[in-house]
């Protein structure tokens, strides 16, 4: 079974940047794609940035495209989420999830799809 730690989050002001991390241990991480979540108080989680195992192939919402960039680093068992021109609405609880399962050549959008979790870092971001 893998196990995820996330870090990285803060507090910022809007306009910045952060990077969040996201380092694994257990089964073999490397190949399952991975995706960034993030759930704002009274809101249901939704999907941030996924990346395939290979790391070829990525994926943005809409509302994170072209200020977030995902990456991984397969020999450090780690996923990456660069953060830039933040927004007041970016703020909430990041969660960094591995899919279920193994190869996808797409990453998938649908929490339901993955089934290991971190237990999440808070980005918070001031007007």
């Amino acid at each position: 079974q893998v196990h995820l730690v996330e870090s990285g989050g803060g507090l910022v002001q809007a306009g910045g940047s952060l990077r969040l991390s996201c380092a694994a241990s257990g089964r073999t991480f490397s190949l399952y794609a991975a995706g960034w979540f993030r759930q704002a108080p009274g809101k249901e989680r939704e999907f941030v940035a996924g990346i395939t195992w290979i790391g070829t192939g990525t994926y943005y919402a809409d509302s994170v495209k072209g200020r977030f960039t995902v990456s991984r680093d397969n020999p450090k068992n780690s996923v990456y989420l660069q953060m830039n021109s933040l927004k007041p609405e970016d703020t909430g609880v990041y969660y960094c999830a591995a899919d279920r399962l193994s190869g996808r050549v797409v990453p998938t959008t649908t929490t339901s799809d993955y089934n290991v979790w971190g237990q999440g870092t808070q980005v918070t971001v001031s007007s």
